[in-house]
């Protein structure tokens, strides 16, 4: 009798022990297909850079990444991104790549019209990733093009201050083959610090051992997208497993990589909020 009621006991408690993991299960899916995707998180950081002229001490650069447009990434949810970015007062804002989600060329005109709302003080400058690659991006170039957003395909950007210059530098993406750290290197002047936007955060090996560059700026990996407290993330892109999120030193160049606006393969995010971040630029002395 008393083997029966334990069994009945044992029984009830692995039912229950079922129904409430079925039941978190299904509050973090919701959390993670409801919440999380659209709960934005600005990150703000002073970054001190070596070669800045004191002129640029306090320049305001806005970074977003990976905004894949496409079907979820609607116009409505991008309005509302942009809207941020220009809340930030950026001095600069620049887009480091994954503007399209891959195959998804007919949300072109979304990012278009969201991209006319942004206000910097200077200039909108923009690099290409994977996914923009097998989108269509001579529509994508078009549409930066129309909305005065300088894309820098191995090419640099210079600002200028009176005498004083700081040099936006871009390479194609690194994934698909079309870096050219090389010819980024010819067009770089040797005074004034250097910015270098990579799509690709673990590039940071290659742009940081020229010792030409302050700061790369990346995004690419998602910062996992979905993962748990104090793990790695299991899923990383490739060329994103070393410098997957937040901030680095790779020898003596700062690295910061962005956890980007969208989402790729199942539209969940899970310990990985989509982010803006703002870049307070400090010269030494």
């Amino acid at each position: 009798m008393r083997k029966s009621q334990r069994l009945k006991k044992a029984r009830k408690l692995a039912f229950r022990f079922v129904r409430v993991s079925f039941l978190l299960g299904f509050c973090a899916l919701l959390y993670a297909y409801l919440i999380e995707p659209n709960w934005l998180e600005i990150n703000r950081l002073h970054l001190n850079l070596p070669h800045l002229a004191s002129e640029f001490n306090g320049y305001r650069i806005v970074q977003i990444s990976d905004i894949h447009t496409d079907k979820w990434t609607n116009q409505k949810r991008l309005n509302r991104i942009f809207r941020l970015v220009n809340q930030q007062k950026p001095d600069l804002v620049v887009i480091t790549g994954d503007l399209v989600t891959r195959h998804s060329q007919a949300f072109i005109p979304n990012l278009k019209i969201a991209l006319a709302q942004l206000t910097p003080v200077d200039k909108t400058v923009a690099i290409f990733g994977n996914h923009d690659y097998e989108a269509d991006p001579q529509a994508i170039n078009q549409a930066l093009e129309q909305t005065d957003i300088a894309t820098l395909h191995n090419a640099i950007y210079t600002l200028h201050r009176g005498n004083a210059m700081l040099h936006i530098a871009g390479v194609e993406d690194v994934c698909m083959g079309k870096e050219r750290l090389d010819l980024v290197l010819k067009q770089l002047p040797s005074d004034g610090a250097a910015i270098l936007l990579a799509h690709e955060p673990d590039f940071a090996d290659t742009s940081a051992a020229t010792g030409r560059f302050d700061l790369q700026l990346s995004g690419h990996s998602h910062a996992g997208q979905v993962r748990l407290p104090f793990f790695k993330p299991l899923i990383l892109p490739n060329l994103a497993h070393k410098y997957y999120s937040g901030c680095y030193l790779v020898k003596k160049m700062l690295l910061y990589t962005n956890s980007g606006i969208g989402m790729t393969g199942l539209h969940l995010r899970f310990g990985s909020r989509p982010e803006i971040t703002v870049l307070t630029l400090v010269a030494n002395g």
